[in-house]
């Protein structure tokens, strides 16, 4: 079983850390059927980071060179130090994407598109790419197939922001 480390740097956004870990963990476990086209990054070290919208465009503008928005970075890790990578979220961007008033509805949408940016960075991990429209259209079958597979499990984390 893989190591998984994760930082909360969001200052409002609660979670339990098992539950997370534990989704990675489905995740890695059921790539086969998730049909991921690389695997090597699943023996490495994954670190997961949840970030502000502020925090992450600082890492969006410092590494990719452009200052907008995003929901989702990944940097791939390096074999040779036992990293599969890291995946940085924001949770600004996943409860903007579920506006509205409060309500259990409202949480668990806010669970599942946070869940789902994770996903989409274990994606990149595992090879995918969102760059051009087929490989994007795959992408999108591939997040499906996995929200899919956390849902069956009963392994969706709870996030509370």
């Amino acid at each position: 079983m893989r190591s998984i480390v994760i930082a909360n740097r969001h200052p409002r956004l609660r979670l339990d850390r098992r539950s997370v870990a534990a989704a990675m963990r489905t995740l890695d476990e059921n790539a086969a059927a998730i049909r991921v086209p690389r695997t090597a990054f699943l023996a490495g070290e994954l670190s997961l980071v949840f970030l502000t919208d502020a925090a992450l465009g600082r890492l969006h503008s410092e590494f990719l060179a452009d200052p907008s928005l995003t929901d989702v970075i990944t940097f791939e890790g390096d074999p040779s130090f036992a990293t599969a990578g890291e995946i940085c979220v924001s949770a600004d961007a996943a409860a903007r994407q579920v506006a509205g008033p409060a309500s259990a509805s409202r949480a668990r949408a806010f669970s599942a598109e946070l869940t789902l940016y994770l996903v989409h960075g274990w994606l990149h991990l595992a090879g995918y790419d969102d760059l051009v429209p087929a490989k994007k259209r795959a992408m999108r079958r591939a997040e499906a197939r996995a929200m899919s597979l956390l849902q069956q499990a009963g392994s969706l984390p709870q996030f509370r922001l």
